[in-house]
């Protein structure tokens, strides 16, 4: 990935209010969650979490993983961890596949949610990203596709801006090399 489609993704995330950090390793990543996080955290079974071992590292590292039904995980969870597709640099914009209930309620219950992204799964912008959106949505089965622009934020409730109303009040991307190249994998 070109370095300058990574500092446009970098600089653009950061405008819409994203916490954006690139760290060395995993490693790092997670000693990044353990400091930031307050609570118990939501880590969904995906196939790259469970190919890095994440909620693994997380308790190794002292985060309190949640381990049971993501419903009943409380009223205010503390953080929520999870990989992405890709990434959209023109708008600092993160794409995962969420048809997993558990991904949905990790992305939108918590306080904070991490995102851990591959510079090499940074697009362009959203002309670049038809190919792999195209192949998110094939097949018949209906799939979750969830853009993640910032911290939640609206202006709905009399014309106020107010963040984390309807998700997460923080967005942490950590950008990790060699977490997965592939767009599909998340």
């Amino acid at each position: 990935m070109s370095n300058s489609i990574v500092s446009r993704f970098i600089e653009t995330s950061k405008k819409v209010g994203t916490d954006i950090s690139q760290v060395a390793d995993l490693s790092e990543a997670i000693q990044y969650i353990r400091k930031t996080v307050d609570g118990v955290c939501l880590v969904p079974e995906t196939s790259l979490a469970r190919k890095h071992r994440l909620a693994e590292h997380l308790l190794e590292a002292g985060v309190n993983v949640y381990s049971g039904n993501f419903r009943d995980a409380g009223q205010v969870v503390g953080g929520g961890v999870t990989f992405c597709n890709f990434c959209m640099a023109d708008s600092g914009t993160v794409t995962l596949d969420s048809t997993d209930e558990n991904v949905r309620l990790a992305t939108t219950l918590p306080e904070k949610h991490f995102i851990l992204a591959d510079p090499a799964s940074i697009l362009a912008d959203n002309l670049a990203a038809v190919g792999p959106m195209n192949a998110l949505h094939a097949g018949s089965e209906p799939k979750f596709i969830a853009y993640i622009t910032g911290p939640s934020r609206t202006a709905d409730i009399e014309r106020v801006l107010t963040i984390g109303c309807h998700g997460p009040r923080e967005l942490h991307i950590l950008l990790v090399d060699n977490i997965s190249d592939d767009l599909l994998e998340n």
